[in-house]
């Protein structure tokens, strides 16, 4: 029986052998090079540096100018820091793709999403809290503390799209009236709205 085991072995190595893979430890995309279809191509392993690896621009908070009261700051990689002030909000929204983790970091929120069977799912979070958000489904946080709210939010897609409900009925140039039937509000809410978020028809 050795001998056949032997003899298979000497016939077939490439059967014995370990797979040979082409995948890189790292890619870090080459800016200075030319947007493809795909994205930046990969810096060649001789110019990568630490400073790629680092983002140093959310140590600062946002600016509460608008007037949803809150402000997202986003670095380079799928993670954002998100400020809300006393009564901010991040409005109904989603992301097309990815899962999103939202970690509290100081203040009090109401955060919550919809299924698609329409289940409403909605905590009060804490300092240390950390609440997920599934593809795809909407979702929202409220700053209802008496401070204001730092969150840590991330990704597990550097691309996670972003769409807001709101901006999405309001800001676009459907006219008013489809989006009257299609909402089921009446003319002067559906003008009033689309004034407020620059909306057009």
């Amino acid at each position: 029986m050795l001998h056949i085991l032997l003899l298979f072995s000497f016939l077939c190595p490439p059967l014995l052998q370990q797979p040979k893979t082409s995948a890189k430890d790292l890619c870090v995309a080459d800016f200075k090079a030319t947007q493809g279809p795909a994205g930046y191509q990969c810096k060649v392993p001789e110019e990568v540096v630490v400073d790629d690896f680092v983002y140093s621009g959310l140590n600062v908070a946002g600016n509460f100018s608008d007037i949803v009261k809150s402000a997202p700051k986003w670095s380079w990689s799928a993670m954002a820091r998100l400020d809300l002030s006393c009564g901010g909000v991040i409005p109904m929204h989603s992301h097309s793709g990815a899962s999103e983790i939202l970690l509290i970091s100081e203040g009090s929120i109401n955060a919550g999403f919809i299924s698609s069977n329409n289940i409403a799912y909605t905590k009060t979070l804490k300092k240390g809290d950390i609440m997920v958000f599934p593809k795809g489904l909407l979702h929202f946080q409220v700053n209802s503390g008496p401070v204001p709210a730092l969150l840590w939010s991330s990704f597990n897609s550097s691309n996670p799209g972003l769409q807001v409900l709101s901006n999405a009925l309001f800001s676009n140039n459907l006219p008013s009236e489809l989006i009257e039937k299609v909402t089921f509000l009446d003319e002067l809410e559906v003008k009033r709205l689309k004034a407020l978020f620059g909306g057009s028809g």
